[in-house]
């Protein structure tokens, strides 16, 4: 009786998918699942467009009267979201959902691309997302292209931390960007980036790159090759703040939940690439409580020794992100363990491994300095070199004899800086926030220092007339 109406060869294939779909038996959502990418087969074969594809869908829906499930299509700058959302009467499959990102490979047959996960299946609380980073979503969009918030801050949200920092990716170029908001910056010489302003906040506006030129180079690209630059896959998740959508292409949300750190770029070329990226795997780690697999761990030991050319700059800029994270004893144990803290702190590793006495009172502070980020997220960041010098200052002279036989304090304040100076190398943080930590410090011995003079502003004159 139902194949009446389909007498033809198309026919008897939508009325084949029709019941595939209705006795799928293992499940309904993974027959609903599987029964989408058949029925994506089929329409490939004989190459029809989106717009029938969508209404051959319809079709099928109908062919078999199945009142549980209804079908939606939505077309994307050329790419195809199929979803299938099945409303079972049971309470185990209730409301759930299933969307499917498709694009086309080179025969123009449909390809899977990305899961896209709901409200329902990411849990992300709304609330908890900057809407200054919402407004730059919009925005963009307003004037004709695609923006999502990116990385870290999409992980730290499906764990249900709420972000210290949101970026933002899209498909303009950074001289649009700049266009679009008034209140921003270009930055950067070889990769450039868009800051936007808020007050205090900056947010970083990226734009899709390319991976023609590897993981690392410059050129612009599509959402499509942007995610195969991503380190890892917990990083590699793009949300849509508007439909509360998760796009995900490689797997980052399932490894999210078990809790697994998993490179995006294959293991032979991720850390030569950019051996910064070991840091940022021992770092996510540690923050996320994911763990590393035995491979991984074993690659960023063998690659250790590629972190020795790498930039000051960069590596102050990771040192950095340890001092603020409110993680620091767990990144700076974890990299240890890992063989990668010498990169960043030679001198203290050198002393941790030959005094387990110092090793111990080191880490401490670095529990201390948790607690302190904690309780003071505003702190300078002086205060915060206060306890990654506190241990070596200690040991250093003795500061009771040194005060008692009335030691020149300006000599004091010279020798203590040479040497923090030299060992807190590689990096190199703004020279006042250094000589404040130290000048905490010596006064925390009994140095009693004088007060800094506060710079006078030069007034210019008005111009002769």
């Amino acid at each position: 009786m139902l194949l009446r109406n389909f007498e033809n060869r198309l026919g008897k294939k939508l009325a084949v998918f029709g019941l595939y779909l209705h006795f799928g038996g293992d499940g309904v959502m993974a027959g609903l699942r599987r029964s989408c990418h058949v029925f994506m087969r089929l329409c490939s074969e004989r190459n029809f467009n989106l717009q029938v594809s969508a209404c051959m869908v319809c079709a099928a829906g109908v062919l078999v009267d199945i009142p549980a499930c209804r079908f939606s299509f939505s077309f994307v700058h050329g790419d195809i979201f199929a979803g299938v959302i099945a409303q079972n009467r049971t309470a185990h499959y209730n409301d759930s959902t299933v969307l499917i990102r498709y694009a086309t490979d080179d025969n123009g047959r449909p390809v899977e691309k990305a899961v896209i996960y709901t409200k329902t299946e990411h849990h992300i609380a709304h609330d908890r997302i900057d809407p200054d980073a919402v407004f730059i979503v919009s925005r963009l969009r307003e004037n004709g292209f695609s923006a999502y918030i990116v990385g870290g801050a999409v992980r730290d949200l499906i764990i249900g931390k709420t972000p210290k920092d949101f970026d933002i990716v899209t498909d303009a170029t950074p001289s649009r960007i700049k266009k679009i908001f008034r209140n921003s910056r270009i930055i950067g010489k070889r990769f450039r980036l868009v800051h936007v302003f808020f007050g205090q906040k900056i947010f970083e506006v990226s734009t899709f790159r390319s991976i023609v030129d590897g993981s690392v180079g410059n050129a612009f690209g599509t959402m499509d090759e942007d995610v195969q630059r991503r380190d890892f896959t917990l990083n590699a998740l793009y949300y849509d703040p508007h439909k509360e959508q998760v796009v995900d292409y490689v797997g980052g949300v399932k490894d999210i939940r078990k809790k697994v750190v998993r490179p995006v770029i294959p293991l032979e070329k991720i850390f030569v690439e950019d051996p910064v990226r070991m840091l940022r795997a021992v770092k996510y780690g540690a923050t996320t409580g994911c763990k590393l697999p035995r491979s991984l761990r074993k690659k960023i030991r063998q690659s250790a020794p590629l972190l020795s050319p790498v930039s000051p700059s960069r590596l102050t800029e990771e040192l950095l992100k340890i001092i603020n994270s409110g993680h620091a004893f767990d990144i700076v144990s974890a990299a240890l363990e890992a063989d990668v803290y010498a990169y960043l702190q030679p001198a203290a590793t050198e002393l941790i491994l030959d005094d387990r006495a110092y090793a111990k009172s080191y880490l401490a502070s670095m529990d201390a300095l948790d607690t302190f980020e904690r309780s003071n997220p505003a702190a300078r960041l002086g205060e915060k070199l206060v306890f990654l010098l506190r241990d070596f200052v200690e040991h250093l002279t003795d500061w009771e004899r040194e005060v008692k036989s009335g030691t020149s304090t300006a000599d004091l304040y010279k020798r203590t800086w040479e040497r923090c100076r030299n060992f807190i190398l590689p990096m190199n943080p703004q020279r006042t926030e250094l000589e404040h930590a130290i000048r905490l410090l010596l006064e925390s011995h009994g140095v009693k220092l004088k007060p800094l003079r506060k710079k006078r502003r030069r007034l210019s004159l008005p111009p002769e007339q």
